[in-house]
C-alpha cells in the first residue's frame, strides 16, 4: 500500500515536468512570433526555470512529508525502524552471549 500512495504522488511531479516542456514551448514560441527578442526570451525562460525547480523541490518535500505522515498513521515500519529495531536486538544478543559466557 505504502508504495501506491508513493507512486501516485510520484505521478504528480511527473506531470508537473511534463508541464515545464509546455512552459519551454511557450517561450520558444513567444520568441518565433516576434513578441519577444531572443535575450529576453532566453531572460524569462531562465526565471521561468528557476521558479519551476523551486515549486519543484517544494512539491517533492511535500510529497515526501505526507508519505511519511501516512506511514506514521497507518502504522507502517518505515526501514529506517527495522534498522534500529535489527541494531537493538543485535546489541541485546551480544550482551546475552557476554552475561552467558561471564556466568560459566
Amino acid at each position: 500500500m505504502p508504495d501506491l500512495l508513493k507512486k501516485t504522488l510520484l505521478a504528480g511531479v511527473g506531470l508537473a515536468l511534463k508541464t515545464w516542456d509546455e512552459v519551454e514551448d511557450l517561450a520558444k514560441e513567444l520568441v518565433d512570433k516576434g513578441k519577444m527578442n531572443e535575450k529576453d526570451g532566453s531572460t524569462f525562460l531562465k526565471d521561468l526555470q528557476k521558479r519551476y525547480e523551486e515549486t519543484q523541490k517544494k512539491l517533492e518535500d511535500r510529497v515526501e512529508q505526507t508519505v511519511k505522515e501516512f506511514l506514521k498513521k497507518a502504522n507502517v515500519v518505515t526501514s529506517d525502524e527495522l534498522k534500529a529495531v535489527k541494531k537493538e536486538v543485535r546489541e541485546l544478543k551480544k550482551m546475552i552471549s557476554s552475561e552467558k559466557e561471564t556466568a560459566e
